[in-house]
């Protein structure tokens, strides 16, 4: 099992519409191609109130490419987030790293 950790930034005043994105939309989407969500963050306390944090679980980086590559290129996806940036684009960054869990590691 593999962990994607990812970091989106908004638009100063746009993380409502992302979160709004998640809720009515991406997380069909994901359901649609199997992607598994393993938990979603606001920061709190941290340099920036405009970040989203989540993670993706995988069984492996083949999983990963095929289900990414098939809800990232899905004409419904595309038309959806479109149509969620009438306004300008919500997400002004991406940060992203794929983690493997130590041998010591409570998650498996």
């Amino acid at each position: 099992m593999i962990h994607e950790l990812r970091i989106y930034t908004c638009a100063p005043g746009r993380l409502p519409d992302l979160l709004n994105r998640f809720q009515t939309t991406t997380l069909k989407m994901w359901d649609k191609h199997g992607i598994r969500q393993a938990g979603f963050w606001t920061t709190l306390v941290g340099p920036s109130n405009h970040t989203l944090t989540y993670l993706l679980a995988w069984e492996s980086l083949a999983e990963r490419d095929t289900k990414w590559t098939a809800f990232a290129t899905d004409p419904e996806w595309i038309a959806a987030k479109n149509a969620s940036e009438q306004n300008g684009p919500i997400v002004t960054d991406i940060a992203n790293a794929l983690l493997q869990p130590t041998s010591f590691s409570s998650v498996t």
